[in-house]
């Protein structure tokens, strides 16, 4: 987005409510998976939009944690730089949150020279009021590698009596759990080169928290009552506290990491624990230039923090005692949201292993991300672990998303928009004496008592609570319109109908705005059906719409036209539901596996049926040469099938050494070498976007040189119709390299390479465009692959070449 078309940063407004919000920076080593979805950035999310709806001046700050050893690992696994490995994922996350609807003021990252500045600045004060100490430690280095190993690059046999595991991490044990220091481990060895490091003397820097910890204790015993903490965050706390709290060590033996600003620490970097809950900091100054007025702004400012529970000492201990010893007059948290763990199936989400379900797997499914958010929050881990299961995330759709929420609204609507004679023709009828009508009555004391607790909950952060209250309305709705007979009443008592229809189209408005804070986008198709603009949306006690809650045939006017109704959610049948826990059953090396499996077996048909067609054209060939002729004349019909469209990886992008606007490609398509493609996407795709990401590409062209590099296929993009904005066609993550995109009822070989001549890609290329859902198109039939169909980013109804 550029500068001009940033909206202006919010700044605290004197004399309202000002809320600063935050979520754990999820960190760049992976996809982020449901359970850190729900953990951190959803649950701020709901709670953000929430702020909003009332009216209060709230901004929502975000981004990868991007420093540190897990970053170093995982670009020593991927072959690829720390900077690299941030650049990819960063564009990940980006995606996934942006498909979940997580509506950021600022989302950015630690490695950012904001970050850089913020943390030596607030480092520089804590050495200038004495709260650091130097002290040497011990530490395992690599005389092969010729460095200090970090905790996570060593490996070895778990010391815990009775354990043994021999892949234990240098800082954990995944197998017991226990907390360990590398030099601990029996045999222990080099993640990189696996020779066995040797014990070194290493001076580094530690934070006094013994020294400031009667400060600590007396924000922790105000804030915690003031802010209502979540119980599990106290407990963790106070068990921190009582531990005994020692000197912690804030710097590492890293290169990649926020460099020390004393030389003789410069071959140093700051811990990852230390800097990255500074990262809220610096991006909110990437957020305004004016962000000391946030952060150092404790009496207007409430500083809101949600996480997961593995996270809570870093941001109740370690982050404030930070903050403390500046002496500056730091926005301390003031309310912590901790979640408990959602686990998957049969065992645990896990990142580093590749188990459950992740933000890109939700993204390929046919299930919305209304469905995806709504199922994640009824079962927001909130005082214990949760489970998510398949056959759970169906009975929530099937029974309370379409029988009770989407049964409600479309019954409201659909009898609305009949025509006169057998509805009201799409308009709003008035509804005179609406307060005496008892049922009405009785309705609308239901709904305002469900109202108080909605807010009642939603202020104290018990989000599950607040919807699940919130859709008690919608069930007090559908009882409301069976026990009226509204159809009845049509034809016997029209004013009662009227009362009844009324009321609950203004019920059906206040669901859209409870519920706009949890499932946004269904409360963009509610609104668009009520012929209403979104932005109208509201909860603020100053405009009065808690009081019309009270009385719901006031909230909509009479006369008002609706748009046109339309089911607002799909059944999940026991068949999809089968197919989605095969598909993402084991880890997504098992999923890879069973994937190209999959992939042999019908490659190995086709090939079969192929040699089979070919002995036949064998015997076709004795014909007379006359008849062969004759027939060889005949050019075949112009058919999608003769395209061939396959699913390739870039494994290298760069810019064109000769032409600014080109990209050259190298991109694999499982021949074994890869294909050199050159595109001009330069001015439209950022570069980092274009490595390591599979794309759709038309294998068959001829090749020809661009700018003296000859290009031998073509990448697939869109564009939208002035041509300004260009994207990659997507094929689904899980699409297996090489294989051939295919047109549900088209079937045939694709030509060896396309005669110019003959105008066979240009012929098809008209009809290939994005449909209004993202999905890539000929004619309307998507282009599929085995693991779903193509689609793009944003640009619907989009040309694609």
């Amino acid at each position: 987005m550029g500068d001009l078309d940033r909206p202006v940063p919010k700044l605290p407004i004197p004399g309202k409510r000002n809320i600063l919000i935050t979520s754990a920076l999820p960190y760049v080593n992976n996809v982020p998976h449901l359970g850190n979805i729900i953990g951190c950035v959803l649950s701020a999310d709901v709670f953000a939009r929430y702020c909003r709806l009332r009216g209060y001046n709230a901004i929502y700050i975000c981004g990868t944690d991007e420093y540190g050893t897990a970053t170093e690992t995982k670009a020593m696994e991927e072959n690829s730089t720390p900077k690299q490995i941030c650049d990819k994922y960063h564009a990940i996350h980006r995606e996934v949150y942006k498909w979940f609807n997580i509506s950021f003021d600022e989302f950015g990252r630690t490695s950012s020279p904001q970050q850089t500045e913020v943390c030596q600045a607030i480092f520089k004060k804590l050495l200038d009021n004495n709260w650091l100490s130097e002290n040497t430690m011990k530490q395992l280095y690599c005389d092969t590698c010729e460095r200090f190993l970090a905790d996570r690059l060593v490996e070895g046999t778990c010391p815990t009596e009775g354990c043994n595991y021999d892949s234990a991490r240098g800082d954990q044990c995944e197998n017991c759990g226990k907390l360990l220091n590398p030099t601990e481990l029996i045999n222990p060895r080099c993640k990189q080169c696996k020779n066995t490091p040797r014990i070194r003397d290493t001076n580094h820097l530690f934070l006094e928290l013994p020294q400031l910890k009667d400060k600590l204790v007396s924000y922790i015993e105000s804030m915690s009552v003031a802010g209502s903490w979540s119980q599990n965050a106290i407990q963790t706390t106070n068990a921190w506290l009582k531990e005994g709290l020692k000197p912690r060590c804030i710097t590492r033996d890293l290169k990649w990491g926020v460099p020390v600003p004393l030389d003789e620490f410069k071959d140093k970097v700051f811990y990852v624990w230390f800097d990255a809950p500074i990262g809220y900091v610096s991006i909110t100054s990437c957020y305004t230039p004016d962000w000391e007025k946030w952060w150092k702004n404790p009496d207007n400012v409430e500083l809101y923090q949600f996480m997961g529970k593995d996270n809570v000492p870093f941001h109740t201990v370690m982050f404030p005692s930070t903050l403390i010893g500046t002496g500056e007059n730091w926005t301390m948290m003031k309310t912590i949201s901790v979640t408990e763990y959602l686990n998957y199936e049969a065992g645990k989400f896990s990142k580093s292993k590749g188990v459950g379900v992740f933000g890109n797997d939700a993204k390929d499914t046919n299930i919305p991300v209304e469905v995806w958010r709504y199922y994640l929050l009824t079962n927001r881990p909130e005082v214990s672990d949760t489970l998510f299961t398949w056959s759970d995330l169906q009975a929530k759709l099937n029974s309370e998303l379409l029988n009770n929420l989407g049964n409600f609204i479309n019954r409201v609507l659909s009898f609305l928009a009949k025509p006169p004679g057998s509805g009201y023709g799409s308009i709003i009828p008035d509804a005179p004496g609406a307060d005496s009508h008892p049922l009405t009555k009785k309705l609308a004391g239901e709904v305002g008592k469900y109202v108080e607790q909605y807010l009642e909950a939603m202020e104290k952060v018990k989000l599950k609570q607040g919807l699940k209250t919130a859709m008690s309305i919608s069930s007090e709705g559908n009882a409301y319109l069976q026990e009226s007979q509204f159809w009845k009443l049509y034809k016997e008592d029209q004013l009662s109908c009227s009362i009844v229809i009324k009321t609950s189209l203004g019920l059906v408005y206040l669901l859209a705005c409870l519920l706009e804070p949890f499932i946004p986008s269904f409360s963009v198709e509610v609104f668009k059906q009520l012929n209403l603009p979104l932005e109208q949306a509201s909860l603020c006690d100053e405009k009065g719409d808690m009081d019309r809650a009270k009385r719901p045939w006031e909230i909509l006017p009479a006369g008002h036209k609706i748009g046109t109704p339309e089911p607002l959610f799909k059944e999940l049948k026991d068949e999809e539901v089968e197919d989605y826990r095969r598909r993402f059953a084991g880890s997504q090396a098992d999923r890879l596996e069973r994937d190209e499996a999959e992939k042999a077996a019908k490659l190995a048909e086709q090939l079969k049926k192929k040699a089979s067609v070919g002995g036949g054209k064998k015997q076709q060939a004795k014909k007379p040469a006359s008849e062969a002729k004759s027939k060889g004349s005949v050019e075949p019909e112009i058919s999608i099938t003769r395209l061939d469209i396959r699913v390739g990886l870039i494994k290298k992008a760069q810019k064109h050494p000769d032409a600014d606007s080109l990209y050259v490609e190298e991109i694999d398509l499982g021949e074994g070498d890869c294909r050199t493609v050159v595109s001009g996407l330069v001015k439209y795709i950022p570069l980092e976007e274009m490595q390591n990401r599979k794309v759709c590409v038309l294998c068959n062209l001829k090749p020809a040189s661009m700018r003296g590099i000859k290009s031998q296929a073509m990448v697939l993009a869109a564009s939208n119709s002035d041509h300004t904005k260009v994207e990659l066609v997507d094929p689904p993550p899980s699409a297996v390299v090489g294989e051939r995109v295919t047109f549900q009822g088209f079937e045939g070989e694709p030509d060896d390479v396309l005669n110019p001549k003959k105008k066979v890609w240009e012929t098809l290329q008209v009809d290939l465009q994005t449909n209004s859902e993202l999905v890539a198109c000929y004619k309307d039939i998507p282009l599929t692959t085995s693991a779903g169909v193509c689609k793009v980013a944003s640009i619907s109804c989009g040309s694609i070449r």
